[in-house]
Formats: structure tokens, C-alpha cells, sequence
């Protein structure tokens, strides 16, 4: 059995502080910092992938052997290790609201071994569309998971069957190529297929630093309908921990895209039952915004050279700053009304200016996988809720080594920048 994680999806999902506010528990010492750290556009793509069940968690072997077609086993036979749907759970299409019958997990798993190319599949998992989760009394959505060896080693592979909201932003950055300011990777591309759907193939690591040589490959499709699929590989038998067992993970990006393309998914995606199915974000943008990025290139100070910025993003955005002593990464969310989380994020020590904007500033280490890279942080919150946090790093990027000793903009210059008046107006 690989090393696991036997975290349950519910208990991931709760690590997932909002949509539009924080980011994933990385354990860092608190909230604001991880929030400006990750920003909204790479935690829509984390809650994507963590929603589909397989982001962040190690392979569960239960046993047994599966021999793919051209590929010899063990003992020559076939052995079914999906789990069956839990004791006195049966449901129906009615009964679920889904679009289409239910799908079990044995039908999951011989979809992944008929699209597998031939070699011997192990350590298989599957949960189809008609099973509730054993943390809650709800329905879980549905993945399948194994340890395949082509006969060049061991490879982790899984797939995650989820819904997004079709149309929506959210949608869009699931097929996104990240940005290598947050994300390190080798390459990635993103293609419009015939359907309409949005194919990203991305080849990266598990790790930001690249330690221990884990690489990790996925495929993400989004269909106009909201079906979104996600395959992941790695080049070891368990995308943590795990010793590197080959050069590269087995699937090409070809047959990447097949298997993320395969039919059998999407049936499995309309199978969710639709209660289940995520709903528009209530601040999804319905029409133009501001770009963050470009109204924070225009608040900085002289002195510093701007050497990379960010793409338009109404939520979030960055720019890369020089002064002449080393580059150094500033990053902004600008959320609208958090009022919800004002008390956790700013307490009775918080600063208050005239206007009753509340501030609260943090120095801290930044990822913890860089030695000596630290992060700088100001978080604010106006009246009416509007969050503008902003964070400066002594790197040009959050995944590369420190270039100097502290982030190119002082603490009082970040506050400047994010209580100005301009704010208001995005958005």
C-alpha cells in the first residue's frame, strides 16, 4: 500500500476558508496571510480539484490486481478492487435529482482499466455517483484511482468527476495555464475542442522547490455544460512521500487527453446528483471590472521598475518590482464585503483609521518548502466589507529562492497602497 492520506473530502473541504476570501491551510501562523498569499484565482482552482476528490490525496490501495489489456499480471486474472456502494444506500435517478442514472464505482473502475494503455494496474479506489460519504449523511462526488506500471515503473493516476458552474469564472481558471509566479511547471497549454470544451494539459511538479524529483501531469476539461473532469499522474506510486520510480509519469499528453476526454466521465459527471451540483459564486462578475493587477502597477512608488505583471483579473493580481536590489514579488486580492469574517481577521488590535478602515499587518515566512523566503503582509477592511490585502515577498516568485533580503516595498508603503481610494472604484 502507498503511503496515504485518509483525510475525507468533507474534512479538506472544511480547509477551504471561501471562494473569494483565503486559501488552503498550508500552515502558515494565520489567515490573512494565506488568503494574499494564494489569491482567489489559484484557490477557485484548488476548491476545483479538491471538490473532484482527488487533489491532495494519496492513493488507498484496498487490494488486488487488475491486468490492463497487453499487460500481464501477477496471476493472469482480472480482480475487481473497487469498493461497492455502502450497505442499505441504494438510490435512483429520481431519487437523487441527477440528470441520468446512477454510476456505480465498479462501472468507474472498468472504465479506467479499458482506457489505460496495457500494463498492470494495482491499489485501485473508486466512489461512483451513488454513494454518500462515511463522514456525512450526504452524497460524495466521484473519482477512481490505482497504481499503474507499464513495466517502467510505478505510477500514481487518478481521475475526479466533478460539476463547475458553466460560464463562469470559475469555470474558466479550472483550463487556465497558472502563472509561474505561483505555480513552478514545465509546460502548459490550453485547447479550445471541437465540443466547445476547454482542455489544459499542464506538466509540473508536486512540489513548488521541485524536491525529491515528483512530477506531477494533469489533464483538466471543462465542457460547456459544467462537466469537469481532472487526471492526474506522477512518476511515483503516491504523489507524497513516495520514492521516484521514473523519469517522467507513463501518460503522454496524448493520452492525457484521451483519457480525460473519454465519454464515460461525463456520463458519470450528469450522474451527480444536481442538489449536489455548485452554483455561481453571488459575486460572480456579471460585466467588466477593473484589472487588480493594472491599478497596483499604478499605485507604486517611484524608484521601482516593474518587470512582471499579472494578467486583467477583477479579485486578484501581482506585479514582479526591481528597485535595483533584487526582484520582488507584490501580490492583491481586493474581495468585496467580508464582512462575515471581519472579527476573525481583525481583532481588538487592529488599527483604525479616521474613515474606520481596520489594519492589521504580518511578517512571516513565506512557503514553507523555501528557505529564507519571507512575506509581507497588509490586510484592510473598509465599512461597507470591501477586503483589500496585499502581500510583498523578498523573491520574484513565490516557488524560487529569495533574490534579497526584504520585499522591495516597506510596510507603510503596502498600507499606502491598500487603503487608496482607488479601490472603491473596481468592481
Amino acid at each position: 500500500m502507498p503511503e496515504a492520506d485518509h483525510d475525507s473530502f468533507e474534512e479538506r473541504f472544511t480547509h477551504v476558508l471561501r471562494d473569494t476570501g483565503a486559501a488552503l491551510d498550508t500552515g502558515r501562523r494565520d489567515l490573512a496571510a494565506e488568503g494574499a498569499a494564494r489569491g482567489r484565482r489559484l484557490v477557485a482552482r484548488r476548491r476545483a480539484a479538491v471538490a473532484g476528490g482527488v487533489a491532495a490525496v494519496a492513493l488507498v490501495g484496498v487490494g488486488g490486481a487488475l491486468v490492463l489489456p497487453g499487460g500481464q499480471g501477477g496471476d493472469g486474472r482480472q480482480q475487481s478492487a473497487a469498493g461497492s456502494p455502502k450497505a442499505g444506500i441504494t438510490t435512483t435517478a429520481a431519487e437523487t435529482g441527477a440528470a441520468k442514472p446512477a454510476v456505480s464505482a465498479a462501472s468507474l473502475l472498468g472504465a479506467f482499466e479499458k482506457l489505460l494503455p496495457g500494463g498492470r494496474l494495482t491499489q485501485t479506489e473508486a466512489r461512483g455517483t451513488d454513494e454518500r460519504s462515511s463522514a456525512k449523511n450526504m452524497y460524495a462526488t466521484p473519482y477512481v484511482r490505482g497504481v499503474y506500471d507499464d513495466g517502467r515503473g510505478k505510477a500514481a493516476i487518478s481521475v475526479g468527476i466533478n460539476r463547475v458552474p458553466p460560464g463562469t469564472q470559475e469555470a474558466r481558471q479550472n483550463t487556465q495555464c497558472p502563472d509561474k509566479a505561483f505555480i513552478a511547471y514545465d509546460s502548459c497549454s490550453t485547447t479550445k475542442l471541437a465540443d466547445g470544451s476547454a482542455l489544459m494539459i499542464l506538466k509540473g511538479y508536486e512540489y513548488p522547490d521541485k524536491r525529491s524529483g515528483t512530477k506531477l501531469w494533469r489533464a483538466e476539461l471543462v465542457t460547456p455544460t459544467g462537466q469537469f473532469i481532472d487526471v492526474q499522474e506522477w512518476n511515483a506510486a503516491a504523489e507524497k512521500d513516495a520514492p521516484v520510480t521514473r523519469p517522467e509519469p507513463p501518460l503522454s499528453a496524448a493520452r492525457l487527453t484521451a483519457l480525460a476526454t473519454a465519454a464515460e466521465w461525463r456520463t458519470a459527471a450528469d450522474a451527480i446528483p444536481a442538489s449536489q451540483w455548485p452554483k455561481p459564486a453571488p459575486n460572480e462578475p456579471k460585466g467588466p471590472t477593473g484589472s487588480v493587477s493594472a491599478t497596483l502597477a499604478g499605485l507604486l512608488p517611484k524608484g521601482v521598475e516593474i518587470v512582471g505583471k499579472g494578467n486583467a483579473d477583477p479579485e486578484f493580481g501581482y506585479v514582479v518590482v526591481d528597485d535595483g536590489k533584487g526582484a520582488s514579488l507584490v501580490q492583491l486580492n481586493d474581495q468585496p464585503d467580508m464582512r462575515d469574517v471581519e472579527g476573525e481577521l481583525f481583532g481588538a488590535d487592529a488599527k483604525v483609521l479616521p474613515d474606520g478602515t481596520k489594519v492589521v499587518t504580518h511578517q512571516s515566512a513565506g512557503d514553507k518548502d523555501i528557505a529564507g523566503i519571507v512575506m509581507w503582509t497588509v490586510d484592510t477592511i473598509r465599512p461597507d466589507g470591501r477586503r483589500v490585502v496585499i502581500s510583498a515577498f523578498n523573491s520574484g516568485a513565490q516557488t524560487t529562492a529569495p533574490t534579497r533580503r526584504a520585499p522591495a516595498l516597506t510596510l507603510s508603503r503596502l498600507e499606502k497602497i491598500a487603503t487608496d481610494p482607488k479601490w472603491n472604484t473596481l468592481g
